[in-house]
């Protein structure tokens, strides 16, 4: 196995609480949220990650107070002039995955342009959920496969699922100390390595993420098989 995954996933958990254990409002955590992931995407790439997908806002955030999504929503806005010039210097292409019906037209209108700036790029793919929910994302596949009148089994599904552009993540991580993945990835985490942080998303520096990485390289996955399936010894006996 890879001691580097080839697509890391990751739920940015903790941005809320890191302002609020400073007094400060709520979407002050979220700004710091953003020069978290601006870190970790240029160190992805550094360590020959080639997917990164990250959860910046679930189909569940709109029942949270109106002035913290109003703010996501500007930060967004703010965040992808600001960002995408850099990204795109740096060979990252963007995708924004999820529902965007219910964005401002000033949003849809900044994903459109940050995806169509960066498409040539090819050293890093960025996936950015948002508005999005697993849930969603299967309900959505099996509705076009229907609407199209084409058979659903597991092929088909994957194949119309929102991140079918990329392989299925071989780690998902979450920050922020729970334990669940929160309607995240639900198809194509079926056989993830997950791995729990107990630091908030802003304090989930470069040495965590090696960290991270570094759990994830002592793990075998094995995919259904046994142990002694995986070994160079076992292959060579059955090819003898």
């Amino acid at each position: 196995m890879s001691a580097v995954p080839h697509h890391i996933a990751i739920v940015m958990d903790g941005n809320g609480r890191w302002a609020t254990r400073r007094y400060l409002p709520r979407v002050a955590g979220h700004k710091m949220g953003v020069d978290a992931l601006r870190a970790c995407v240029r160190h992805c790439g550094d360590r020959g990650v080639k997917v990164l997908t990250v959860f910046a806002f679930s189909s569940e955030n709109w029942n949270r107070p109106a002035d913290e999504v109003s703010g996501l929503m500007e930060l967004l806005a703010i965040a992808l002039s600001r960002e995408v010039p850099q990204l795109k210097a740096e060979g990252v292409r963007i995708h924004f995955v999820g529902d965007r019906s219910k964005l401002p037209a000033k949003v849809k209108t900044g994903l459109s342009q940050a995806e169509a700036a960066t498409a040539a790029n090819t050293r890093l793919v960025l996936n950015v959920c948002f508005n999005y929910g697993g849930r969603w994302d299967m309900a959505q596949a099996a509705a076009r496969l229907a609407d199209e009148g084409k058979p659903i089994n597991e092929a088909t599904l994957s194949a119309a699922m929102a991140l079918a552009h990329v392989p299925d993540p071989d780690l998902v991580i979450r920050t922020g100390g729970e334990q669940r993945i929160s309607n995240f990835l639900l198809w194509q985490a079926a056989y993830s390595e997950l791995y729990f942080s107990d630091k908030l998303w802003p304090e989930f520096n470069t040495a965590a993420l090696d960290a991270a990485i570094a759990d994830f390289a002592r793990r075998e996955r094995r995919f259904g098989k046994t142990s002694e399936q995986l070994t160079p010894a076992a292959v060579s006996k059955k090819a003898a």
